[in-house]
């Protein structure tokens, strides 16, 4: 028998406040129009003063604990994805972990946009190696806190909110019919970080900075990296790209998610989107998309179903999973 880590449960949080491109129009040179010809967003969520990224990860765990039936006793590990943390430390994660319950052990990753597919790997890997049974993962950001409102070209572009996931073992045959992750594959290139980051932090500046964006060379490797980082996790499988069932894709750009999902031939009602509505909530943009996407009934029991995101770091990656 394979162990095989399955996602059993989903959960979803998204800040009440919602910031439109015409109430956003009277605070930046821009229009609605504008915003939406270039990114396909309409609208973003933003947190309330006081509000936090833990608040945040922590609605979207009782949502996805709650539809996987498993109770803080059943959870051994939390790992948090986000480049905004509470605080440069603790984790995220250990304060979401005593809010919960939970007696395992809690850790945050970071990798930007990227941040959720890391995360879904690291616990993929104490599961297969025996060190966890049941993982609770959550991507959750407030980004708002480290945007430059006064730079259109940047502020328009993110929101916040959190998505979770409950990960738990399951017993396979080994073959690609198993439910579970089947392939996930990771990269970095820290070489291009100029590109895409917060010019600010501890070490550093001592602020927490706002963020930066060369957002036509970022467009540029993103079509090129998420088409070559799902490449690899079908031929890992040996699935081909008319079996895919769903995309769902880090909710970026819909430019960028058009033009990947036209390099596999997968039509555009086969793309998990929710950019126009969330605007780029980074790492929990592809959790706050699956769970929308498995609660509404179209991602069901046996689809197969293809993760990717790419951030700032360069970072980037993608997993394949039988639902």
């Amino acid at each position: 028998m394979t162990v095989r880590s399955r996602i059993i449960g989903c959960g979803s949080y998204l800040p009440s406040t919602i910031l439109t491109n015409e109430e956003l129009s009277r605070r930046v040179d821009t229009t609605d129009e504008w915003i939406v010809a270039r990114t396909g967003i309409r609208q973003r969520h933003i947190a309330a003063e006081g509000e936090m990224t833990s608040d945040l990860a922590y609605n979207a765990a009782i949502k996805a604990m709650e539809h996987a039936n498993v109770t803080a006793a059943d959870v051994d590990m939390i790992i948090v994805a986000t480049a905004t943390p509470d605080n440069t430390f603790p984790a995220t994660a250990t304060k979401v972990q005593n809010r919960l319950g939970v007696v395992g052990f809690a850790f945050d990753i970071q990798a930007v946009c990227s941040g959720f597919i890391y995360a879904l790997t690291t616990a993929d890997m104490y599961i297969r190696n025996g060190q966890a049974k049941t993982v609770l993962v959550i991507g959750a950001e407030t980004f708002s806190r480290i945007l430059d409102w006064e730079d259109r070209s940047t502020c328009v572009l993110f929101g916040d909110g959190a998505g979770a996931v409950i990960v738990q073992a399951h017993e396979g045959v080994g073959t690609i019919n198993d439910q579970g992750i089947l392939a996930s594959r990771l990269h970095s290139d820290g070489s291009k970080y100029e590109l895409l980051h917060v010019d600010g932090g501890p070490s550093s500046t001592q602020t927490v900075g706002h963020l930066r964006m060369e957002g036509r060379e970022v467009f540029r490797h993103a079509v090129t990296n998420l088409a070559a980082v799902i490449r690899e996790v079908l031929d890992d499988t040996g699935i081909t790209a008319d079996q895919i069932d769903w995309l769902v894709p880090h909710q970026a750009n819909q430019r960028i998610l058009d033009g990947t999902a036209r390099k596999f031939g997968i039509s555009a009602e086969r793309v998990v989107m929710t950019v126009d509505r969330h605007a780029n909530t980074s790492a929990a943009s592809i959790p706050l998309a699956l769970s929308e996407a498995v609660h509404d009934g179209r991602i069901k029991r046996g689809d197969i179903v293809i993760l990717e995101a790419m951030g700032g770091g360069f970072t980037w990656g993608a997993s394949l999973v039988r639902w």
